[in-house]
């Protein structure tokens, strides 16, 4: 593949020398900043196309910006293609619709054991087990798990608590699970329910109820009446099962993505929707990354479709059958999905079933596009709040510009202190731009001299020029915490009235938090219905939650000891009971509140307790 050649603007000079093959195009501005990044079977007839009268605002917006073009010719279209993505995905130009997709989806998976065990999975699979999915997402693995116990009864159980078993465990005592640690089904048995289950998923339901059946017929006829019993049991089972399912199985489709796409208000949402083995598993919406500096403004239903199609497949599998709701140019795409060893097909009206799935997409997606918009429209509405109550100045008084940073110190009794830094700006948290702060030296415990070491680690910088101040910097502390940040702030030249600390309020509670300034005024109470207050303690936890899960780490790996041991409120009787349940710590961090509070001598407030330190939650 040649090297990207650069050409001085001009367009028709640019358009004369381009060759007429397949290739991407940048488009850059006078600084040299990727603006966007085409593909093209013609490049010299899809560059023209720019120039041509009758272009809509947003290319002309782009085109005014244009100070030079690149190009890179490929083998293909396909290539052209690939080639796109990756340039999209590493340049992010801010005229291209660009997804962030997740770079794993959950998988339903069964062990390879004398007798499987169903389990949640995530990750990267390999050929010592079965798995079934993707899934979009946790809940939709964790719904069919409850359904493959309550129809099949097969077990969930670590292989060390399956080993050391000596009686039934609650779940086979509700009838979700045959037992076999304890011998109460045999390995041939418990392989036909496994088979059985494994044929459900696949979409072979009606092959599944007649072989039940016709085993209730026989062992009826046998005279074997309370396996007859359990069989039948089995079958109303699954009869509920499939009578509460909410989209009706097929018999054709058996892996299928349906895709949609919803725009409103300048924005767009594609939902995409999994079908496999003939089940509907659930939907998961997507938006595009630009839509917040507004780079895909007036983009069209197929050409956002594109982006996604060519971006999410380029990491995950198609499966064989995409269902969408634009058009899109279909030739080009499968070119790029096909593999060689099957074709994906692409259905732009389908039919019957396929339809109907199509239709709940387009439905799911503008219900998750409405509510993006009302809770953006709540964030602002927020952020405007805490600009007017602190009296914030911004540039043009947009208060999307407000830029807050949040800190927070964590540790146990003084050991592995970290320090935590959140990123709130453009009326959103910004994960990408958040740190974490080992903190060295200082004597154990002293969060004053924390604070200090972490304020003066991130703003020195700031002070030699390098970056700019926020428009708050928020502590969470009372006035000994804005008294240490002051005094940083003065030792280096910086404008210590965007300092602000959030002190805890009479027990604790949410709402009663008081605004401590370093700027010298009184302190502030918001109250409880003060849009300003919501905001400031949504930052203030997300600082907090950072914090904590970055101490765990590194508290862990230190010590190399379990987590469970520093659990509040667990002592090692309990201790052993929570590990005879769940099998481990993977398995109790799996678990829900309700789990754990069937686990004897564990009550449901003790039980949210667990879960919040488990997941770092404030609390």
């Amino acid at each position: 593949m040649p090297d990207p050649s650069v050409e001085a603007f001009d367009p028709r000079a640019v358009v004369d020398r381009l060759p007429q093959l397949p290739g991407v195009y940048r488009m850059l501005d006078a600084a040299g900043n990727v603006l966007y990044v085409g593909k093209a079977r013609d490049l010299k007839k899809r560059v023209a196309s720019y120039f041509n009268k009758g272009v809509g605002p947003r290319t002309a917006h782009m085109l005014a910006r244009v100070a030079a073009i690149e190009t890179t010719v490929t083998r293909s279209e396909a290539e052209a293609l690939l080639l796109e993505n990756n340039l999209i995905k590493s340049l992010a130009p801010r005229y291209n619709i660009l997804f962030r997709d997740d770079k794993s989806y959950p998988y339903l998976r069964f062990t390879d054991h004398r007798f499987p065990r169903i389990a949640y999975y995530r990750g990267a699979t390999d050929r010592k087990a079965r798995y079934f999915g993707p899934y979009p997402n946790a809940w939709a693995v964790k719904d069919s798990i409850q359904i493959l116990q309550k129809v099949f009864r097969l077990r969930t159980c670590e292989d060390s608590v399956f080993n050391h078993r000596s009686r039934p465990c609650l779940l086979h005592q509700i009838q979700r699970c045959s037992a076999p640690c304890v011998g109460l089904i045999d390995a041939a048995a418990y392989a036909q329910d496994v088979d059985r289950a494994v044929r459900f998923l696949r979409g072979q339901t009606s092959e599944v109820i007649a072989e039940l059946e016709a085993r209730m017929q026989s062992l009826a006829d046998a005279l074997q009446f309370e396996q007859a019993a359990a069989v039948r049991d089995q079958l109303g089972s699954l009869a509920r099962v499939l009578h509460q399912q909410a989209v009706d199985t097929t018999g054709g489709d058996t892996d299928a993505d349906v895709i949609a796409v919803a725009l409103d208000g300048g924005q767009a949402c594609v939902n995409l929707a999994m079908v496999r083995g003939g089940r509907h598993l659930g939907d998961k919406p997507y938006f595009p990354a630009a839509a917040a500096r507004g780079g895909d403004a007036g983009a069209d239903e197929a050409e956002i479709l594109e982006a996604f199609i060519s971006q999410h497949y380029a990491e995950h599998a198609p499966p064989g059958v995409l269902i969408v709701n634009a058009d899109v140019d279909a030739v080009e795409l499968q070119a790029m999905l096909d593999d060689g060893a099957r074709r994906v097909q692409i259905l732009r009206q389908p039919q019957g079933q396929r339809r109907r799935w199509l239709e709940m997409a387009e439905a799911n997606a503008k219900l998750a596009l409405a509510r993006r918009l009302a809770e953006e429209g709540s964030q602002a509405a927020r952020t405007r709040a805490l600009v007017e109550t602190l009296g914030i100045e911004l540039e043009g008084g947009d208060p999307a510009k407000l830029r807050v940073e949040c800190f927070d110190v964590s540790h146990t009794m003084g050991e592995a202190t970290q320090a935590s830094c959140v990123v709130y700006h453009d009326h959103a948290m910004r994960p990408a731009e958040y740190r974490r702060f080992n903190i060295e030296g200082i004597t154990a415990g002293d969060d004053y001299a924390a604070m200090r070491q972490v304020l003066t680690r991130r703003y020195t910088p700031v002070a030699r020029g390098e970056g700019s101040l926020p428009n708050l910097v928020l502590v969470d502390g009372g006035q000994g915490q804005v008294s240490v940040a002051k005094q940083v702030f003065e030792e280096l030249g910086l404008d210590s009235g965007v300092i602000v600390g959030v002190a805890k309020g009479e027990g604790r509670k949410v709402g009663l938090e008081e605004l401590v300034f370093a700027d010298g005024r009184p302190p502030l109470r918001l109250g409880r219905e003060s849009q300003a207050l919501m905001l400031i303690t949504q930052i203030r936890d997300e600082a907090h939650r950072f914090a904590i899960t970055g101490m765990r780490a590194r508290r862990a790996k230190a010590r190399q000891t379990s987590q469970l041991e520093e659990l509040d409120g667990i002592g090692p009787k309990r201790r052993q009971k929570l590990l005879a349940r769940f099998g481990g710590l993977r398995g109790l961090r799996a678990a829900s509140i309700e789990d754990i509070a069937q686990v004897q001598g564990v009550s449901r407030k003790l039980a949210e307790r667990i879960y919040a330190q488990l997941h770092g939650q404030p609390g």
